[in-house]
């Protein structure tokens, strides 16, 4: 008995740990994807460096009080399986919430972003966002277009006084 009680505490355990160290977690309630559904959407987010799980209710809800996070609790009923990403913010809400689209049985139920309980909504504003190198390339086309009207006005200066010279 005291074999499963430890075991059980070392999972709880891990899914804490888990829960500190992901920048974004997302719950799921997953009732009614067939088998290939559920396989093709741990393919993608295992591509994108996501581990997804699902746990025993009652061990989440111990996981997320010992990480502090008891307002996840509401939504840890049912089906649950819970997308943990320690890399990338924006990933799995945006593969989750492209997969719900498609598929209506997924529901994504809240979770967890930079430490904080987010709601429903926030987590489909934060799937609207573009990714890491979307947003680097967005930054980076602002710092250049400063640079590339100053070219232009410059090459304009330099054509009309050649005009005026000839």
């Amino acid at each position: 008995m005291s074999k499963i009680i430890e075991h059980k505490k070392q999972i709880v355990t891990e899914i804490a740990d888990k829960f500190r160290e992901s920048k974004s977690t997302i719950l799921v309630d997953y009732r009614g994807l067939d088998v290939a559904e559920v396989t093709e959407l741990r393919t993608q987010l295992r591509e994108a460096g996501i581990d997804f799980k699902v746990y025993k209710n009652t061990m989440s809800r111990r996981a997320a009080e010992v990480a502090e996070l008891a307002d996840l609790n509401e939504v840890l009923v049912g089906p649950t399986a819970i997308a943990f990403s320690n890399e990338d913010v924006v990933a799995p809400a945006k593969i989750l919430n492209e997969f719900a689209k498609k598929h209506e049985a997924l529901e994504i139920k809240g979770g967890v972003i930079e430490g904080n309980v987010a709601s429903l909504d926030q987590i489909k504003e934060l799937a609207d966002l573009p990714n890491y190198e979307g947003l680097l390339s967005m930054l980076l086309s602002v710092l250049q277009a400063p640079v590339r009207n100053f070219a232009y006005a410059t090459k304009a200066i330099a054509e009309q006084k050649e005009e005026q010279g000839a």
